[in-house]
Formats: structure tokens, sequence, C-alpha cells
């Protein structure tokens, strides 16, 4: 095997198997007893999402999500938008960034906030409804003035959940500086 990538941002590493025959005797005889097949998946989507995050690309962070989100088992209360806020904070606990739910600010209660070292991005969820509205509760309350001597950029972002597929419907992003 040779090194053919490694990516220094999420640690992961591209392999490459020159030799066509070493290629099938790894994959059939030796690779299976040394990798758990259903292990890698969750880690290299998790390692996928904070790439897109760390490159300013949220909309492919939110499509990996949402088809991520698809392979969750469905449980009895996935109809509520506290369901899918602690989804999303332990997802985004895992990048290693600083998560808060529920914060509180003047005039209302942010559902999550992100910090990176790029930019503090404000969450609002919804359920059922669209991520435009979500977006205008932000604005309405005016969430991001708590934040303003942040020194960072604010990233407003709306998403809406939907409890019949359990995953992210729409999303929409707004960058103030």
């Amino acid at each position: 095997m040779t090194i053919k990538d490694y990516d220094s941002t999420s640690l992961l590493y591209t392999l490459d198997i020159p030799n066509g025959e070493i290629r099938v005797g790894l994959m059939e005889s030796l690779l299976p007893n040394y990798v758990e097949t259903r292990s890698e998946a969750g880690t290299t989507t998790i390692a996928k999402m904070y790439r897109a995050l760390y490159d300013d690309d949220l909309n492919e962070m939110f499509r990996l999500l949402q088809a991520y989100l698809l392979t969750v088992p469905y449980c009895d209360n996935a109809n509520s938008e506290g369901h899918y806020q602690q989804l999303l904070y332990v997802i985004f606990s895992l990048f290693g960034r600083y998560v808060d739910v529920e914060v509180h600010t003047p005039i209302g209660r942010v559902d999550i906030v992100m910090k990176t070292a790029k930019a503090l991005y404000l969450f609002e969820l919804k359920l059922n409804m669209s991520a435009q509205a979500a977006i205008k509760q932000i604005e309405l309350k005016d969430y991001s003035s708590k934040f303003a001597l942040s020194g960072l950029p604010i990233v407003k972002v709306g998403i809406n959940f939907d409890p019949n597929r359990r995953t992210l419907s729409d999303w929409k992003i707004v960058t103030t500086e």
C-alpha cells in the first residue's frame, strides 16, 4: 500500500493499492480481520462534515448531515425540535468546537451557538415549517446583537426538519460581517 493523499485538517489518509492481485488478497482475506466496516463510515462522515465546516462550505456540511440523519433508526420522540437540537449538539460537539444550546439573549433564546476560529454560528431550528421562518426569528429577536462584540463574523443558520423523513428538509445561511 502507498499513501496517495493526506488531509491534515481531518487527519484522514487516502491509501492506494497499486497491484490488482494484492488488492484482491487484501480485501478478501486480510482487511476484514482488522477493520470493522460500520465504524469507519461514521468517522469518515464526521470528518467530512468537519472538513466542510472548516472550508466554510456549510451547504456541503448540511448535505452530509441530511444524508447521515437518514441512517438514524426510527424513534418515538422525533417529533420535537428538542430531539433534533440534541442530535446537532452531539454531532457539532464531535467537531471539538464550542457548542451551547438555549443561549439566552435579551429577548429570546438561540437554539444552538457554535464558535469556530473563523465564525460564530447562530442556529435556529424549526420542525415542519421552513428555514426562512427560522431566519426570520433570528432577525426578529435580534439574536446576533448579543454576540456583536465577539470579534467574529456572525453566521445565521435556519434549519427546518421534516418530521416524516426525520432529516433536514431545508436550510438557509445568512452571513453578516
